[in-house]
């Protein structure tokens, strides 16, 4: 079974048949290093600024540059799908930099004019073309099989939409959030 904390495993309560139930909560999956600033500014396009400056001090190295961008930000209808984003963020993070870092999960409760724009992350299709999502993907089969859920074959290629957010939990909204709209989740 996955290593989730059991105050998020929240995937008895959400699957189904058709996939993970969805509402106007949401979760996002971060580093303990991020709070304080997500606590004053949100959630941001602009993602991790620490990560980015080091990504351009690394292209500036060779000679290279790169241009701002701004991301969409992630979001599941998951606890468990969210610590799991969370563990990988940790892990990116302690490739760069010193210090005790764990894995966050953030609810997020939008309000009704932002939930139109909560999109299926079809992005991933990449990842299930390459190698089958990896880890991702067996979390999630795990979690089906746990659940006693059967979990379709996904063809990337092929798979409407509505399968990344249901089937897989991968949703996505490109506008900033704010932060009375987050909570950190703990025991």
């Amino acid at each position: 079974m996955s290593n989730t904390p059991a105050f998020l495993q929240d995937a008895k309560d959400l699957l189904t048949k058709d996939g993970f139930a969805t509402g106007d909560v949401w979760y996002h999956g971060t580093s303990s290093a991020l709070l304080e600033s997500i606590q004053k500014q949100g959630l941001s396009r602009a993602g991790d600024k620490a990560m980015k400056h080091v990504r351009k001090s690394t292209l500036a190295t060779i000679g290279d540059s790169m241009a701002e961008s701004h991301e969409p930000i992630c979001l599941t209808q998951s606890k468990e799908l969210a610590y799991f984003w969370a563990t990988q963020t940790v892990r990116d993070r302690s490739v760069r930099f010193e210090g005790e870092e764990q894995p966050l999960v953030l609810e997020v409760t939008l309000p009704t004019e932002y939930q139109d724009l909560v999109k299926p992350d079809t992005g991933f299709a990449g990842m299930l073309l390459v190698d089958g999502g990896g880890k991702y993907m067996e979390l999630v089969q795990e979690l089906y099989k746990a659940n006693g859920v059967e979990l379709a074959e996904i063809d990337p290629l092929r798979a409407d939409r509505s399968v990344y957010l249901n089937a897989l939990g991968l949703a996505y909204i490109d506008k900033n959030i704010p932060p009375e709209y987050i909570t950190a989740l703990a025991e």
